[in-house]
């Protein structure tokens, strides 16, 4: 049994894996770990405390995926749910559909009996307001939701180094099933509506007991293009090995054009549950935990650089 997770998750890596040990399923324990980070006011990349939009809202996209029938369930913008992995988890297991955004998402959280909070906490406004102020006239911040455009200031205030962050879970159980769950607020100050990769499966999360999982962080918009996490799983299904499914993955991301270009990273887990990580950015980290190990263990990812380039 292992846990993989992104270093963000060492707030919920013990409590899932103790899910495994009393033989609760992959499914569980990953569910259970990333409710704790979305439930973690200082991580602002996700749930409560998460960064908002440019209009001061925040978003929560999350998805779920198991490997043994290929099921997922996925939501994006959601406002005024706190744990978008479980209503992912709900929709996977209560509807005929895999993904559901916005109002939508939503009104299916509340039937579900999921109950409303406010997700923008004091320190999240404050750096959000920070940024504005640093970035856009004085006549605008203040009016932004009184304006009918916004498009040109989201492209002004974004910042790639500030504004992004996800949490990843891959879980092995005791039989074999793979399941691997994404959550993440999105960018700060991003456009309204904008959603990353973290909720598109085969993007940010896809799993197969076959062959293995993989899921990402990082500028989601390259995912999508780039069809990363599939993409690794697909690897090791034509026969490459973890390590080289990962840097395969890696490297087609160089094959993407277009101005904006940044920070990928990935973890992922053989069929066999050997973990790695993966980025394009020196120094990053990633954690996992095996049912014998008291506390996890902090690894560094393969780094394959690619080119980057910003506007």
């Amino acid at each position: 049994m292992i846990i993989v997770a992104s270093s963000n998750g060492k707030v919920g890596i013990k409590a899932a894996m103790q899910i495994l040990r009393t033989g609760g399923t992959a499914l569980d324990a990953v569910e259970a770990g990333i409710r704790l980070v979305e439930d973690n006011p200082a991580d602002h990349s996700v749930g409560y405390g998460g960064l908002p939009n440019i209009l001061g809202e925040v978003e929560l996209d999350a998805s779920v995926m198991e490997g043994r029938e290929l099921k997922s369930g996925a939501v994006g913008a959601v406002k005024g749910f706190a744990n978008p992995i479980s209503i992912a988890r709900k929709v996977m297991e209560t509807l005929p559909h895999v993904f559901l955004v916005g109002e939508g998402a939503q009104r299916f959280a509340e039937e579900m009996g999921f109950k409303r909070s406010e997700l923008l906490t004091p320190e999240a406004q404050s750096i959000w307001e920070q940024r504005l102020r640093e970035t856009l006239p004085a006549d605008v911040v203040g009016h932004l939701t009184t304006r009918g455009q916004v498009a040109d200031w989201t492209k002004q205030v974004l910042d790639v180094r500030k504004s992004k962050g996800t949490v990843n879970f891959l879980a092995r159980d005791a039989a074999g099933d793979l399941v691997g769950g994404v959550s993440t607020s999105g960018w700060g100050w991003k456009y309204p509506g904008r959603l990353g990769d973290s909720p598109v499966i085969g993007a940010g999360n896809y799993v197969d007991n076959r062959y293995g999982a993989a899921a990402c962080t990082g500028m989601g918009e390259m995912a999508i293009r780039g069809a990363t996490a599939h993409s690794v799983v697909f690897y090791m299904k034509m026969g490459f090995s973890l390590e080289d499914a990962g840097r395969q993955a890696m490297k087609d991301l160089d094959d993407l054009g277009g101005k904006y270009l940044d920070g990928m990273n990935i973890v992922a887990l053989d069929k066999d549950g050997r973990p790695a990580g993966f980025s394009n950015n020196p120094g990053e980290m990633f954690i996992y935990m095996t049912e014998t190990m008291e506390e996890p263990i902090e690894a560094p990812r393969i780094i394959i650089p690619n080119r980057k380039r910003w506007g």
